[in-house]
């Protein structure tokens, strides 16, 4: 759910001056990219696509004065341009990212401050934040900086998560007097484990990349100038496979953490079995045995 507060980043005192060299500089077009056409146009966003074959979706979260901080418009822009990229045949994979000095920073605290239970009730506040978790293409969170609160949540809905050496991910909601709300409590203890998931929600403290790495929560660290250009590279290579066949795969796998084993197991064999009715599972054992590269149609 929540933290944006620069409180919790940096030394009140410092100056607005210093606030603004700290800022980080407006998204850069990727060599390659294409511009992604979802609607209306962006105001908190980039989005494009990119990759030697245009089939990598790139989001960019792009509200710097805030550190990305996840306000009602950023998260409806998300929805929207997600939505758009899961409908686009071309797409195979896509990429969330930040800026260097913030991936997210947390959800908008000035929205919230001022909400009641019965608002959040009744609008079941925080619940849109789930369409991140339902597309069905893998997504990678490409994270540099600050991934906090609404931050983390949203890095960890996603399917890989690449950090940048200086990322820091934390849960620190306990500091507002409020808890995690959209899955913090959730999927932070399936990916590191009761112990250390329980020390971070319960102080609010942060781990680096590389204890991230160490604890399960990441899959591979990089410097920072190199992150994105990795996780580019990694949806091509998911994007080069069948999109039928990987959408399988990403729901057999979610299904680990949805499910017991045994259901978990029953789910696997069914869409295992379901690869044998699609024109991929049959031209990627041929081109096996013919000792070729696979053509897949995503068919």
């Amino acid at each position: 759910m929540a933290v944006s507060l620069r409180a919790l980043l940096r030394p009140a005192a410092a100056t607005a001056a210093r606030r603004r060299a700290l800022l980080p500089p407006p998204p850069r077009p990727l060599v390659g990219a294409r511009a992604c056409s979802a609607g209306a146009p962006f105001q908190y966003l980039a989005v494009q696509k990119t990759g030697a074959r245009q089939s990598v979706g790139l989001i960019q979260l792009n509200r710097p004065q805030a550190l990305n901080a996840l306000c009602e418009g950023l998260m409806e822009e998300l929805r929207r341009a997600l939505e758009a990229l899961d409908n686009d045949s071309q797409v195979g994979a896509i990429v969330i990212t930040g800026s260097q000095k913030a991936f997210a920073a947390g959800a908008d605290i000035k929205e919230m401050q001022n909400k009641t239970f019965q608002e959040c009730y009744s609008s079941s506040f925080l619940a849109g934040w789930d369409k991140v978790s339902t597309v069905r293409k893998p997504i990678i969170a490409a994270v540099n900086g600050y991934a906090l609160g609404g931050g983390c949540e949203l890095a960890m809905m996603c399917d890989i998560i690449y950090a940048g050496e200086k990322a820091q991910f934390g849960q620190p909601e306990i500091l507002l007097g409020t808890i995690p709300g959209a899955g913090g409590t959730q999927r932070l203890t399936r990916a590191v484990g009761k112990s250390l998931a329980m020390e971070m929600v319960l102080t609010g403290d942060r781990i680096s990349a590389v204890e991230a790495k160490e604890a399960g929560l990441v899959s591979k660290v990089f410097p920072v100038e190199k992150l994105l250009d990795a996780a580019i590279a990694c949806a091509e290579k998911i994007a080069s496979n069948s999109k039928l066949v990987a959408a399988m795969a990403k729901e057999s796998v979610n299904a680990a953490f949805e499910t017991t084993l045994a259901e978990g197991t029953r789910t696997e064999k069914r869409l295992f079995y379901a690869t044998f009715a699609t024109g991929d599972r049959k031209e990627g054992m041929t081109a096996f045995v013919e000792k070729r590269k696979a053509n897949f149609t995503d068919s």
